[in-house]
């Protein structure tokens, strides 16, 4: 592991130890890597708009929105390739929340997201973009990477 100081002006480093203490890190140095993690992962998703992706959209919606339930689940078959799971829950009478897991380039699974949000009747959508590296291995790793089996 290598090390390095650095130097931040009071303000902000009683702005950090706060944010330390709210989110229960254990030492400044887990929070400054997770900050650097969030940072360098937002820039290459800029580089990589095309990149492949995991995604966890999640939005409300009134459910008495003319067709709108109807809608939604035409536009997520049409885009089944992409879709890994949705996650239905009514949260009163009128008011209910998905949150669909995708995965795909990420350029298609903004665009699939925007079209989705737009619908006339969903409210407060909101899409957790994540890159990854490939997300299936080369076939001529995967005919040499295993993983063992637990027997039962």
């Amino acid at each position: 592991m290598e090390r390095f100081t650095i130097s931040l002006d009071d303000d902000l480093a009683h702005a950090f130890d706060h944010l330390i203490a709210e989110r229960g890190y254990g030492n400044r140095s887990e929070a400054v890597r997770d900050v650097l993690r969030a940072h360098l992962a937002r820039l290459q998703e800029g580089r990589h708009a095309d990149g492949p992706c995991v995604a966890n959209l999640s939005y409300v919606y009134n459910h008495h929105e003319r067709d709108l339930s109807d809608r939604l689940a035409r536009l997520q078959h049409g885009h089944h390739a992409m879709t890994l799971a949705t996650t239905h829950v009514h949260l009163d009478h009128d008011q209910c929340i998905e949150t669909v897991l995708l995965k795909g380039p990420a350029s298609e699974v903004r665009r699939f997201a925007d079209r989705l949000m737009a619908e006339r009747g969903v409210h407060h959508g909101q899409l957790n973009v994540v890159m990854v590296g490939a997300l299936a291995p080369a076939p001529s790793e995967a005919a040499t990477h295993s993983h063992p089996h637990r027997q039962g």
